[in-house]
């Protein structure tokens, strides 16, 4: 287990309290990564310094702590240029990782079927093209662990040339791969489709294996889930397809929202769109934010949707006194409170479940009920022998 330090920046556009709670989420990543945080590192600053991230007395400062405690990696929490990554591995002389290498390392790891792990493969290469520098000339030269999954073990000569080429031969994969599941999707007609949708670590899969009886991967760790499974779901009488997919996480690096388009393809598809958050996280409505942006980004964002409040057997917050006259904050909002701002809302479905300890389950099969069999009169009105 290599042994990391975490680097954030407060700035005007990101508070202190933002700052930390990415850098949580920066920590969750590193674990999942298989990374051991020993530090985290903030610094105030007005904005980012274009050279070194942070003040460069700052940055001496972490590298006398790097030396002494035989730190592995520094990790910074936003993406780095290629000319920020060169100064920060001369000043601090150890392995430098932004957050978006991170979250590619972590999809290498989670990459099981050929789909996945060409989609990563693709990304990697497209993060990898502007960051060639003279003294790289394989791929297999560079240090193992965190951040340094290469996109395979052959030796690849780290020229733009032939990252230019490899690029071009996975897209064409890729396109090959999108025919295939185009052709798989359209053998799927007259039942209508579903995808669940949601900030990773949710508890999509959980859900998924609820619903569908399907085994499908769940685990407490971000991105368990990267290949879309589809199962066949029937509710009292009524059958539907049910997707789960990859998660989605603030600040999400562009290459895998391109490099991802043909597993993303399936919520283009969907007819209906479970949006489950995780209402455990007083985070949740910035997670639900980063959901729908990432809906909008892929051109998602009008479908029908119901919202799952899960992990409802999690939930905590702290009650106020009678005599404390500062404002409301989310962690001293009950979840009667939300249940009753979010049922309140019109037009949108909600349900608050834990998918774990199955509370509030025939709730959801009677909400998803209603909504696919409105669904299916619409889209195909003579098929009402289904209900």
């Amino acid at each position: 287990m290599e042994n990391v330090i975490l680097i954030g920046a407060i700035t005007p556009s990101q508070n202190e309290i933002e700052s930390s709670e990415y850098l949580k989420e920066l920590e969750f990543l590193t674990h999942t990564a298989g990374g051991s945080v020993i530090k985290i590192f903030q610094q105030k600053i007005h904005q980012i310094h274009s050279k070194t991230f942070l003040g460069k007395g700052k940055m001496i400062s972490i590298r006398d702590f790097i030396q002494i405690n035989n730190i592995d990696s520094a990790i910074f929490d936003d993406e780095l240029s290629p000319s920020q990554q060169k100064n920060l591995e001369q000043i601090l002389t150890c392995k430098v990782i932004d957050r978006t290498n991170l979250i590619l390392s972590i999809f290498a790891l989670r990459a099981k079927t050929a789909s996945a792990k060409i989609q990563v493969e693709l990304a990697q290469y497209q993060y990898l093209l502007p960051r060639l520098t003279n003294l790289w000339t394989h791929l297999s030269k560079q240090k193992g662990g965190i951040g340094m999954r290469g996109p395979g073990e052959k030796e690849i000569e780290t020229d733009r040339r032939i990252i230019r080429n490899q690029i071009s031969l996975l897209k064409k994969k890729l396109l090959k791969i999108d025919k295939q599941m185009t052709t798989q999707r359209k053998g799927r007609d007259q039942l209508i489709r579903a995808s669940l949708v949601g900030y990773t670590n949710a508890g999509k899969s959980t859900l998924m294996n609820l619903l569908s009886k399907a085994n499908v991967f769940a685990e407490d760790k971000l991105f368990a889930t990267l290949d879309t499974t589809v199962r066949k779901v029937v509710i009292k009488n009524l059958p539907f397809l049910l997707s789960d997919t990859v998660g989605f996480i603030r600040k999400l690096p562009t290459q895998l929202i391109e490099s991802f388009k043909s597993t993303l393809h399936e919520l283009h598809e969907s007819d209906l769109l479970i949006h489950v958050v995780d209402i455990s996280n007083i985070q949740f409505e910035t997670h639900m934010l980063a959901v729908e942006k990432t809906l909008k980004e892929i051109k998602c964002i009008g479908k029908k949707q119901i919202i799952v409040f899960n992990k409802i057997d999690k939930f905590k917050y702290v009650e106020k006194d009678v005599d404390d006259l500062s404002p409301m904050e989310n962690k001293n909002l009950s979840l009667e409170y939300w249940e009753k701002t979010w049922m309140a809302k019109k037009n949108r479905h909600s349900v608050f479940i834990s998918s774990t300890k199955k509370t509030n389950t025939n709730e959801l099969k009677d909400t998803l009920y209603s909504i696919i069999k409105e669904i299916q009169k619409e889209k195909y009105p003579y098929t009402n022998f289904l209900y």
